[in-house]
């Protein structure tokens, strides 16, 4: 089911209460055009291993609560139709928003994100960062 998007609102309160919907399906069209979007996708060395995988998505996570972390989303490969334009090389990517550059420049030298790296570098072979702004 996908999940309820709907603009705050004074009657979003309401909203949510009656079609159960979470404060993270709220989405304000204004907060969205300040925030910096870091995706981040992850080929693993061995791709067919759940393990590593769930391993990667364990320690993706962890990094929800470094304090710039607006919003984390972890992700893994859809199985969608097969397309020329569509990668479908990579295993895990993690998608971060931020308030700012200094929010995200905050997570990159923060202790908790050096000690992903320090503990899951392993499990990758390759990285590929996208970071960008609301145009």
């Amino acid at each position: 089911m996908k999940p309820n998007i709907v603009r705050k609102s004074s009657g979003a309160k309401a909203y949510l209460s009656k079609n159960n919907a979470t404060a993270t399906n709220l989405i304000d069209a204004d907060a969205n055009k300040k925030l910096l979007l870091h995706q981040v996708f992850f080929w693993l060395k061995n791709p067919d291993s759940i393990e590593d995988r769930e391993q990667l998505v364990k320690g993706i996570r962890c990094l929800a609560v470094i304090e710039t972390v607006c919003r984390l989303h972890v992700g893994l490969l859809a199985s969608t139709e097969k397309r020329d334009v569509v990668d479908t090389s990579w295993q895990v990517n993690e998608l971060l928003f931020f308030k700012d550059a200094k929010g995200q420049k905050e997570y990159q030298d923060h202790p908790l994100h050096h000690a992903f790296i320090d503990t899951c570098s392993h499990l990758w072979s390759r990285v590929l960062v996208y970071d960008a702004v609301e145009a």
